[in-house]
């Protein structure tokens, strides 16, 4: 018989596993010197996303997560790389030399986001009730409370990925 709180201890786990993964991928973004590396190391971050919303039982997020974010933003940016020749490989002088301050920033600034969400997030607990209790919700449900009141924004935005794509390609092509 497996119990609630087994659940909730391998949930855990595999959060810790999936955040540290996470982790590892953003310093990766940071590090790489090759813009190509660099993209690959954002779709880990970002399936590593679409995995915690799995484990909070948000599969529709999660898909879209992987969909929009891997799927077509990511392939937006890698088209962009490389029909614009952009150079390929390491190069110095994409580095900046601001890094001592950049640091520090940085630090400051993911301190006071970790106040200010463990301050106002203090008392909230994720209800892991299951069955009866829970209230599961529709895919149409769902799609119809994103897409309804925002579907004219969203069809603002795929033409202004299109123009980036258009735009991208007249920059590359030979004259």
């Amino acid at each position: 018989m497996v119990l609630a709180s087994d659940i909730q201890v391998a949930q855990n786990i595999g959060f810790g596993i999936i955040a540290v993964m996470m982790i590892l991928a953003g310093v990766g973004v940071i590090a790489s010197r090759n813009v190509v590396h660099a993209a690959l190391s954002l779709v880990v971050v970002m399936a590593g996303a679409a995995a915690q919303y799995v484990l909070l039982k948000a599969e529709f997020v999660a898909v879209t997560q992987v969909l929009v974010y891997i799927g077509a933003v990511m392939v937006l940016f890698l088209f962009g790389v490389m029909l614009t020749r952009a150079q390929l490989g390491k190069d110095a002088d994409l580095n900046n030399k601001n890094a001592a301050i950049a640091a520090p920033v940085a630090l400051l600034l993911f301190g006071v986001l970790a106040y200010v969400l463990i301050d106002g997030f203090a008392d909230e607990k994720i209800s892991a009730t299951t069955g009866a209790g829970a209230t599961p919700q529709d895919t149409a449900v769902i799609s119809d409370l994103i897409f309804k009141p925002y579907l004219l924004p969203f069809w603002a935005l795929s033409f202004v990925l299109l123009a980036a794509v258009i735009g991208a390609i007249v920059l590359a092509r030979k004259d």
